[in-house]
Formats: C-alpha cells, sequence, structure tokens
C-alpha cells in the first residue's frame, strides 16, 4: 500500500465512533467532577510560577498524578487540559482523533506568524489545508521508498563528527578527552538536518563556525526559552506591553525565518540554473520544488518548521543516549559486538546494516523513554469520549503524560533502570507504551530523520570510542519547552582501539 492509502485508511479507522452500552452510559460521571485544581486558574498560575513549574512541570505532573490519580483537570491561567496517563486512555483518545486530528498549537508561535504575517507549515495547520500538506510531506519525509536516499546524506555528517571528536581526543593527553558536548552536538544536528533538507552542508563541524550559522544556533536556543512562559498567559496581552519574552521571541523567529529563507533561495537558484542535476537526490526541499504539488510559501513555512524543531530535540536525545552509555559499559560492548556482526553480513552497505542492529535501536527508543523530549502528548478530542468512567466532551485538550507514564512501574518494570531490551522481549506488553514520536497522521513528521541520525551517530560513536563518566554523577531533568538535562554532562572519550 502507498503512504497515502495507508494515511486515509488509518483516519478512517480513527474516526470509528466509540460506543458505551447504556448499563455503562447510567454509570459515567460528568466533566466537572473530575479532579484537579481547575476553577481558581489566575491562582493556580501563581502557585505554579511561585512552584517554579515553568522549569519543573514534568514533576509536577508527576506529583499531580499521584495526588489526584489516572486523570485529573487543571487550569493554568488561559491554559486549561484534561491529563492522562494510562496507555489504554492514551488508545482511546487517538483511537477518537477524527479525520483532521488537532494537537495543542503553540499560542506563541502562532501569535508571531500573525504578527509577521508568516504563514504556518504543517506543524501548525489545521484542517483540510494541514491534510493536503502533509500527504504530500509524508511521501518526502516519511515514505520508505524515500528515506533510504537520506542515509548517504546523514551518514557523511556523521563521519565527519567523529573524525573531528578523534582530532579532539587526539591532540588531548593520555589519549582521552573530556567535555560537555552539549554545543558540539547541537551543530552536528543542525547540519545533519540540513543536510537532508537542503542537500547542502553549513560546515558547522569546522573549529571556525560562519557568524551567521551561530547566529541562528542562538536564535533555536532564545525561541525555545522564550515560548515556555507565554503558554499560560496570553501572547497579545505580552505584545501589548511589550514584554521581554514577546521581544526576544519576536527577536529569534525573525533570525530563524531569515537563515531558512536564505538557504531556500540559494537551493531554488541552483536548481534553475542546473536543471541537469534535478535527477539526482538532492534533499527534501528540492524535492518538493521539482514536484511542484505544494505552493512555495507553504513549502518554505513547513521546511523552516522543519529546520528549526529538528535540532535541539535531537541533539539532547544523544546527550542522554551517551550519558546513559557511559553509566552501563556492558551495554556499550553488547552494541560494538552487534554493529561489528551487521557491519561483516552487510558488505558495506549501510542500509542494509542499519537493519541488523536491533539492540540498537531498542536504546534510542529506551534513551526517549526515560529521557523523553516532550512532557505531554496532546490531542483536542473530536467528538465525547469516556475517559475512566468520565465524560470528555469535544474540544477538550487532553494530555497523555508521558514523562509521568514512561516513569511509572505500573507501565514499565524497574522504570528507572536503561534496559533496551525491554523494547525487544515479546512478552513485555507495548500497547500504547511507545509514544515518543507521537502517533497516527499527526506523530512527528522528521521521525525518520531523527531515528536514521541518531543511529548512525551512536554506530559511528561506539565503533570509535569508549564512552565514560565519573562515577555517582547524577543528572536531573529540566523544562525549556522540551525536557533538557539539569546542568552539563561532562563525558570522557577514549579511543575504543586503546583499550583492547
Amino acid at each position: 500500500l502507498s503512504f497515502s492509502r495507508i494515511f486515509c485508511l488509518q483516519c478512517w479507522f480513527l474516526t470509528s465512533p466509540i460506543r458505551s452500552s447504556p448499563a455503562q452510559e447510567s454509570a459515567l460521571k460528568p466533566f466537572s467532577d473530575l479532579p484537579g485544581n481547575w476553577k481558581a486558574s489566575w491562582f493556580n498560575l501563581y502557585q505554579f510560577w511561585k512552584d517554579d513549574g515553568f522549569h519543573n512541570l514534568h514533576n509536577i505532573m508527576v506529583d499531580k498524578f499521584k495526588t489526584f490519580g489516572p486523570i485529573y483537570r487543571e487550569k493554568l491561567g488561559s491554559y486549561e487540559s484534561v491529563n492522562i496517563i494510562d496507555p489504554r486512555d492514551a488508545a482511546i483518545l487517538f483511537k477518537s482523533e477524527g479525520l483532521y486530528p488537532e494537537r495543542f498549537t503553540v499560542p506563541p508561535w502562532i501569535a508571531y506568524r500573525n504578527f509577521r504575517n508568516k504563514p504556518c507549515g504543517v506543524l501548525l495547520k489545521k484542517g483540510d489545508s494541514w491534510r493536503q500538506d502533509r500527504l504530500a510531506l509524508n511521501k518526502e519525509a516519511m515514505s520508505l521508498k524515500v528515506t533510504d536516499n537520506f542515509i548517504p546524506l546523514l551518514n557523511e555528517v556523521g563521519e565527519d563528527f567523529v573524525k573531528r571528536m578523534e582530532m579532539k581526543v587526539g591532540s588531548s593527553p593520555q589519549d582521552k578527552w573530556t567535555t560537555d558536548l552539549t554545543h558540539e552536538l547541537f551543530r552536528f544536528a543542525l547540519e545533519s538536518v540540513c543536510n537532508v533538507l537542503y542537500g547542502s552542508r553549513l560546515g558547522l563541524l569546522q573549529d571556525f563556525i560562519d557568524p551567521e550559522a551561530q547566529k541562528f544556533i542562538d536564535a533555536i536556543t532564545l525561541m525555545f526559552n522564550s515560548t515556555a512562559p507565554m503558554l499560560y498567559i496570553p501572547p497579545e496581552f505580552l505584545r501589548r506591553i511589550n514584554s521581554k519574552f514577546w521581544q526576544d521571541h519576536v527577536n529569534a523567529w525573525d533570525v530563524i525565518f531569515m537563515h531558512a529563507d536564505k538557504c531556500i533561495q540559494n537551493i531554488y537558484q541552483d536548481l534553475c540554473l542546473n536543471q541537469k542535476r534535478a535527477k539526482e537526490y538532492r534533499g527534501i526541499l528540492c524535492s518538493l520544488l521539482i514536484q511542484n504539488k505544494m505552493p512555495i510559501e507553504d513549502i518554505k513555512a513547513s521546511i523552516t518548521e522543519m529546520m528549526a524543531g529538528g535540532v535541539d530535540t535531537t541533539s539532547i536525545t544523544l546527550q542522554w543516549a551517551l550519558y546513559e552509555l557511559a553509566r552501563t559499559p556492558h551495554l556499550q560492548d553488547q552494541l560494538r559486538s552487534e554493529i561489528s556482526a551487521a557491519k561483516a553480513s552487510s558488505q558495506g552497505d549501510v542500509a542494509k546494516m542499519m537493519k541488523s542492529t536491533p539492540l540498537l535501536k531498542a536504546t534510542i527508543k529506551e534513551t526517549l523513554r526515560l529521557h523523553p523530549v516532550a512532557v505531554t502528548l496532546q490531542r483536542y478530542t473530536t467528538q465525547e469520549i469516556v475517559l475512566q468512567n468520565y465524560r470528555i466532551p469535544a474540544n477538550i485538550l487532553v494530555q497523555v503524560g508521558l514523562y509521568a507514564m514512561f516513569r511509572d512501574s505500573r507501565f514499565f518494570s524497574k522504570p528507572l533502570q536503561f534496559n533496551p531490551e525491554r523494547w525487544i522481549k515479546t512478552e513485555d506488553s507495548k500497547y500504547f507504551r511507545g509514544l515518543s514520536f507521537g502517533f497516527g497522521p499527526r506523530q512527528c513528521l522528521g521521525r525518520r530523520i531523527a531515528e536514521m541520525e541518531m543511529q548512525l551517530f551512536l554506530i559511528h560513536m561506539l565503533e570509535k570510542f569508549k564512552i565514560e563518566i565519573k562515577r555517582g554523577v547524577e543528572v536531573g531533568t529540566t523544562f525549556g519547552l522540551i525536557l533538557i538535562p539539569d546542568k552539563p554532562i561532562y563525558l570522557t572519550l577514549r579511543h575504543h582501539q586503546s583499550q583492547q
């Protein structure tokens, strides 16, 4: 089946109504009976701010599930939601999401686009406009026929990153290098996603970085940092009082759009001048321009969103993966053995090698469980549904508490233990538990890029280096729109060959 037909069949399945028997109907509780603090919305926001909720949202949610049970209702300022933790409730929510599933659209991002008269990309669109764009983009970013084209582009960046790390290790005393890799991984992730989107490199893996590229990197960080506080206070109000949050947010997005626009213009001009190269695969943008199935402004908007959203998310996940691998040397050895065997059997075919590394894939999945990028996964209800015996009306924002679910012993055995094999064992239930990239037609559009990027990165790093961390080092998590380490993670890289 084609990706678009699978997409349509999935939408048909998801729009099937969920019915209850008459006996069940009479036992249902009304929406107004939901537990939680949802009546004093602005006092709740004040208390949330007092409890450092802007940075501690994930832990606050864990505590609230312990207090109120598997479902609670909340209102913080202008932000109202129903929160659930049970995978079975997540299944009910997603199976009822309708033909045009709608998630939380991040008000400050919409406010910026309205303020600057910028079009929304597929991440922020709704309704039929979203669906048409998503179908076109799925073919270029999710289809298995196309995604194999990403492998050489991502592999090239991965190999260059490891060469850079080898140079750093080689020039350090005792043939080892201890550092916080945050900035290095950010540059790697941006270089990777841009190579897939634009089919060209930015040159971020060199000692000297173009000032414009550094400006873009700083803008991504500022955009995320300025978004979180504006989730709970109407952006329009912050714009009217000219709040620093609003100023920072506008300035950050201005730089992001300016940088993306420049990249897109360069590719478009190159395409016009080099028609003979049109048959080569030169990235997602080039493919979209050649096919001419989306308006150029819509293409630019979606590509900009993918570039902005594909950097922090991947680089932070890789940082957590290296952190967990440094704490489990035996797992590093198992992965090296798997990679070595896959490399030998694939005879140099990178795509085949990647398909023969189930433990490596499970390691990435386990990293995303223990250290999810997002605190929640949201949907607006399209019809009345029943969760935990409560009637939830249509048009209500329901959030699956991913961080809380992933660390709950009711759903994962020994949840604080880093154990990739839990995703390989067939006896363990995985029903609506693997939600790190979202679900259904609204799942992360850059999922295939991210999975391949992280898999190739770890293959190259583990082949070359032994990754270490000081004993007893514990790193927590803080919220900044996405979940990030609460302090620098200092890792030591040694040449793996020297250990043999």
